[in-house]
């Protein structure tokens, strides 16, 4: 068709197709993910063939790609590795190992070559950080003990990809004869060494500066960001390690810095849509022709994740001490594939490893899976309530945990926005009188000063909703606005009731009118630092 000679054409089009297929799963609670590969199915040549742009949507796929490994790497703070516990670690590794072990006895099962067997059983083990957070935040249990350490797991599942990748992608010259692999190998090894070397400069002595300096501006900070992440994809790939891992390094180079949360929460709009053109790309790859011999193994391998990841993950947690409840709930978080299973299917295609065949088999799992586990996840409580008498064999006759550690990781009573004058005299009173206070600023100095002083504070903005989702909100009897700016108060307000928010809301104004306002919308209490000081202050003089 002439309009899709046209390339703005053609991605508007794609576009416009993701919004209607995107309403109609958000109605069907799917993740959208399943939209967008269906689409691609859809205009693929094996249905429409209205896909001509191919290169360009390509391009945007791997710039979707990398963004998303730089947001992995943005979560992997060694402060938090450190805190994740061994709940998350054990978890997260008993299950990527039994996934894997026993997946490719089922794939070799099913006549897969041992390399394609290698692939899907690596394929099943990754579950989606996006779509379980996402369904868990919606369902206000992210900051529950279950969701906690579903979190935790899924960061372990995330660090075992990259590392997957980065083999992968050191195999890709496999054809090559052996000496020549060697010095291939041993040349990536000091390269690789290299590289992480200047990062890790770059990470002590220029990152902490030139953020601080571009963090005045929240939109060169989030440009840098991309910046830095779409460089070191480049560079990644130029020293032969792939667009993928050098991504993952640059987000793991600002992991440690104040201005992670803040960075991450901005770059997830620009992520969704940069994938949304990976997914379309994948679908549009796959053969319908030849999908009908792969449904049948599809199923059985679906059927594995969808029962075996969560029994692992349950007998896990019954062993560590943990109820039947929370190794369920939690075991249910693992019950489908990764959209990181369908870049290993690219990759492993892009190298020359598996067919076309096989990563349809894998997409084809993909869809089951993610389908059937987000009504899982949806309905786990029902689901819980009518297994419960059969799960008993999950818990020891004596648990020992009800609660862990990752339980109190964030407990706080009261999250204050604004650590000014105001602000952090007032946070330092509440300390005194015994309350645990979260402190939130825009002003990197100020957070620096605060932090020298060992008080709990981090970088972010309070008009910015995807900020709220880092924040354990419900954890806290208060949020406290210090911040006198009407239109600040009014976002941040909305937002909280948006996001489910149902404790108690102070905020600042700097007059009567403005107060009596903030009232009628639904704050419980208006603080009016200027007129309370002079009203003290007059009281004293007279």
């Amino acid at each position: 068709m002439f309009f899709f000679e046209n390339v703005f054409y053609e991605i508007s089009i794609l576009i416009l197709l993701a919004t209607v297929f995107g309403a109609i799963m958000l109605r069907l609670r799917q993740p959208l993910i399943v939209a967008f590969i269906v689409i691609g199915i859809l205009v693929g040549p094996s249905v429409l063939g209205w896909i001509e742009a191919t290169e360009e949507v390509e391009l945007l796929a791997e710039m979707g790609i990398a963004i998303l490994l730089f947001v992995v790497g943005l979560k992997l703070d060694l402060h938090l590795i450190r805190t994740m516990g061994p709940v998350a670690v054990a978890t997260g590794m008993g299950q990527v190992i039994f996934t894997s072990v026993v997946g490719f006895f089922i794939a070799t099962g099913l006549g897969l070559s041992t390399i394609s067997a290698i692939y899907v059983a690596v394929a099943l083990t990754f579950s989606s950080t996006i779509i379980i957070v996402k369904l868990l935040s919606d369902k206000k249990e992210i900051d529950e003990l279950h969701g906690r350490i579903a979190v935790g797991f899924l960061i372990v599942q995330d660090i075992v990809v990259v590392l997957v990748m980065i083999g992968l992608s050191a195999l890709g010259a496999g054809t090559a004869a052996d000496d020549e692999i060697v010095r291939e190998v041993l040349f990536l090894m000091l390269t690789g060494f290299a590289f992480l070397g200047a990062i890790g400069i770059m990470m002590v002595f220029v990152i902490p500066i030139l953020l601080r300096h571009l963090a005045k501006s929240q939109e060169l900070l989030v440009l840098f960001a991309i910046g830095w992440a779409l460089s070191l994809a480049s560079i990644g790939d130029f020293l032969g390690f792939s667009k993928e891992v050098g991504a993952f390094l640059g987000g793991v180079s600002l992991a440690s810095t104040h201005f992670r949360e803040a960075i991450g929460s901005r770059l997830v709009s620009v992520r969704d849509f940069l994938l949304l053109f990976f997914f379309i790309h994948l679908g549009s790859q796959l053969d319908m022709s030849i999908l009908g011999a792969q449904i049948v193994p599809a199923i059985i391998l679906s059927l594995f994740v969808l029962i075996g990841n969560p029994i692992i993950v349950m007998t896990i947690m019954g062993f560590m001490g943990y109820r039947k409840r929370t190794g369920f709930l939690a075991g249910l978080t693992v019950a489908q594939i990764s959209e990181f299973s369908l870049i290993l299917a690219a990759l492993g295609l892009t190298l020359g490893h598996i067919g076309t065949d096989i990563v349809g088999m894998i997409t084809l799992v993909g869809l089951i899976t993610i389908g059937t586990s987000t009504y899982m996840i949806i309905y786990s409580h029902q689901l819980y309530d009518r297994l419960a008498p059969w799960l008993s064999i999950f818990e020891r006759k004596s648990p020992s945990k009800g609660r862990s550690h990752l339980d109190d990781l964030e407990n706080v009573d009261i999250i204050l926005f604004g650590m000014g004058r105001f602000g952090s005299n007032l946070g330092k009173n509440l300390h005194v009188r015994g309350k645990k206070v979260y402190g939130i600023d825009f002003d990197p100095k100020i957070i620096d000063h605060l932090m020298d002083m060992n008080y709990r504070v981090q970088y972010g903005d309070a008009e910015d909703m995807e900020f709220l989702d880092t924040l354990p909100i419900h954890r806290a009897s208060w949020i406290v606005s210090a911040i006198p700016q009407r239109h600040t108060n009014l976002t941040l307000l909305r937002a909280l009731r948006s996001h489910g928010y149902d404790g108690k809301i102070a905020l600042t104004a700097h007059n009567e009118a403005d107060a009596s306002f903030f009232y009628t919308e639904g704050a419980d209490i208006v603080f009016m630092p200027f007129v309370d000081a002079a009203s003290h202050a007059a009281d004293r003089l007279a």
